[in-house]
């Protein structure tokens, strides 16, 4: 059974900075793709940025330059650096890692960017 606990939201001023966690227990596995999306209110779960087991990245536009995505293959982890927050990047934030084929979330973390 594969479980993904995230930690690292809250809130913050704009211009701020947050980093998120996220860490897959459970059986021995090798993880795939690990990816952050993300779902403000009334809207959809984007994708943010995702990381592939050789270590490509990729950012959606809005937050190129701003967050970077890292993974840790030994703990099963991806962070999510975020800085230069703005208001629009708030949203709850869920991590999501795919493993033997299978997608797997994480419980979700808000992130609220306001003065």
């Amino acid at each position: 059974q594969v479980q993904l606990v995230e930690s690292g939201g809250g809130l913050v001023q704009p211009g701020g900075s947050l980093r998120l966690s996220c860490a897959a227990s459970g059986s021995r596995f090798s993880v795939n793709s690990m990816s952050w999306y993300r779902q403000a209110p009334g809207k959809g779960r984007d994708v943010v940025a995702s990381i592939g087991s050789s270590g490509s990245t990729y950012y959606t536009d809005s937050v190129k330059g701003r967050f970077t995505i890292s993974r840790e293959n030994a703990k099963n982890r991806v962070d999510l650096q975020m800085n230069s927050l703005k208001p629009e990047d708030t949203a709850v934030y869920y991590c999501r890692m795919d493993i033997n084929y299978q997608a797997y979330w994480g419980q979700g973390t808000q992130v609220t960017v306001s003065s």
